[in-house]
């Protein structure tokens, strides 16, 4: 049986580093609502006290914003994943650049989201790490998910070659557990310059994107009263039909069986 990850009972635990007391409370107030009792949230104002925090509370996902006084949120990235190999780190910026690529690439972070970030996007990055930390408890799982692919190989496709491209390989194999770098090594790109590109002609990042698409083709397949609902989220790339049902009625309002009805 799992151990309670902390006194509280509380299963997941979240730091958000900011230097801007109100983009803490707004990211904070929007995972709170969210998740409720699931999560216990921490919040630090300098990358320091992050790395202090985090270690003390064994938080096992972090939202670090790249720019803050002192010890930076890459600085801070670097020294929680000397001392964590399995947590997920997700970065914060103000600025859709990609200065610090290489260094972020280093610690593998989950997702890069542009400040003030859009609620659902927060919501989908924060769903897909605590879906990692979950399988990270099994033997031989890690929670990161993005790594290194070295320095990038060739300039940018024109942007609608690179949408129809990347759309078509999506299509193809969203059915799949494939992940941004399985996307980025198609282009021989680095993760994190596929992930500016995607976001620039998509307008949001690829994990929303792909979460989105296997919603609308579990909605379709949903019409096929024949098919259980949980072979539908194993025919759509989700491994865990709980974790699908959950992601369902996030972005519909209702969950599957409750689409389905609706149907009639």
């Amino acid at each position: 049986m799992r151990e309670e990850m902390d006194l509280e009972n509380k299963r997941y635990r979240i730091l958000i580093a900011d230097d801007e007391p109100i983009e803490r409370a707004v990211i904070g107030k929007t995972i709170r609502n969210h998740f409720g009792d699931e999560v216990e949230v921490y919040e630090a104002v300098n990358g320091r006290e992050a790395i202090e925090i985090f270690r003390q509370k064994d938080c096992q996902i972090a939202l670090l914003d790249i720019s803050m006084p002192g010890i930076d949120g890459l600085d801070a990235a670097e020294e929680i994943r000397r001392g964590n190999e399995t947590c997920s780190i997700i970065f914060l910026t103000a600025y859709d650049e990609f200065d610090y690529a290489k260094r972020a690439i280093k610690v593998r972070a989950l997702d890069y989201l542009l400040k003030p970030s859009a609620r659902e996007e927060l919501i989908t990055v924060l769903e897909e790490a605590i879906h990692l930390t979950e399988r990270a408890a099994g033997p031989g799982l890690s929670a990161v998910s993005l790594q290194d692919n070295g320095e990038e190989k060739q300039e940018p496709m024109k942007n609608q070659l690179f949408t129809e491209y990347i759309r078509g390989y999506i299509e193809a194999h969203y059915m799949e557990d494939i992940s941004l770098q399985d996307a980025a090594e198609q282009l021989h790109y680095s993760d994190a310059y596929f992930c500016r590109f995607f976001k620039q002609n998509f307008d949001k990042n690829f994990i929303m994107y792909l979460t989105e698409l296997r919603v609308e083709k579990a909605k379709e397949l949903l019409e096929d009263m024949t098919i259980n609902v949980k072979d539908i989220s194993q025919k759509v790339g989700f491994r865990d039909s709980s974790y699908f049902t959950k992601v369902f009625k996030r972005i519909t309002g209702v969950t599957p069986s409750e689409y389905r009805y609706g149907l009639l």
